[in-house]
């Protein structure tokens, strides 16, 4: 029988897998296009990768992933609805959207064997350390939110170029609390060494065009 540390572990990888794909798929369609290009399918993997990332702060007891994962899943339903993409999914996938984090969320309250609120609280993690991966996951939360404020006034789903900046410096800050963090957590890890090249790549990309708009 697997252990909770693996059942973890495989989730996180999983959703670490989704997130890079997104990328992947979004840094593709850009360096065709030469631009900056954000597909609606991005958002959907998203919401996947962030509900999975839940789960594993659950089992990890990791208070930094948990709480930046419940309101980065909140910012990627906005980001659908934005899009005109949300009402086209299924009513079910819908309403299990909504309902499922919030029973999990619920489960994770009341606690068990696996996962717990008590066990959270008493995670062991080292003040210093955890200080930095909540200033990490911060400013890395703070790219969403800035995005976020600038679709709602632009009417529409857009990644702008600070919000490249904002990823890549929170995805460094990130880095260094997996590999501090004991035991190192390899699923952020895996997911923040792609994400900081790719995050860097799309900085070059905007700052080109811009450039390109600016000389017309």
């Amino acid at each position: 029988m697997l252990s909770t540390e693996q059942v973890a572990l495989g989730i996180g990888l999983t959703s670490q897998l989704l997130f890079s794909s997104r990328i992947v798929l979004q840094w593709v369609q850009s360096e065709r296009a030469r631009r900056v290009l954000v597909p609606t399918l991005f958002w959907k993997i998203s919401l996947i990768s962030s509900f999975l990332m839940i789960l594993y702060g659950m089992l990890r007891h990791d208070p930094v992933i948990l709480a930046a994962q419940i309101i980065s899943y909140g910012i990627y339903i906005r980001n659908l609805q934005l899009l005109g993409e949300w009402r086209k999914l299924s009513s079910a996938f819908r309403v299990g959207a909504y309902v499922f984090p919030l029973a999990i969320l619920a489960w994770f309250v009341v606690g068990n064997q696996h996962f717990s609120l008590r066990g959270m609280l008493s995670h062991g993690i080292p003040a210093g350390v955890l200080a930095l991966g909540t200033i990490g996951q911060a400013i890395f939360l703070l790219r969403f939110v800035y995005q976020w404020l600038y679709s709602e006034r632009k009417g529409e789903s857009v990644l702008p170029l600070g919000f490249w900046v904002v990823s890549f410096v929170g995805s460094v800050l990130i880095l260094t609390y997996a590999v501090l963090r004991r035991p190192v957590d390899v699923v952020l890890i895996v997911g923040n060494i792609f994400g900081t090249v790719v995050y860097a790549r799309n900085i070059v990309l905007l700052r080109r065009e811009q450039k390109r708009v600016a000389s017309f």
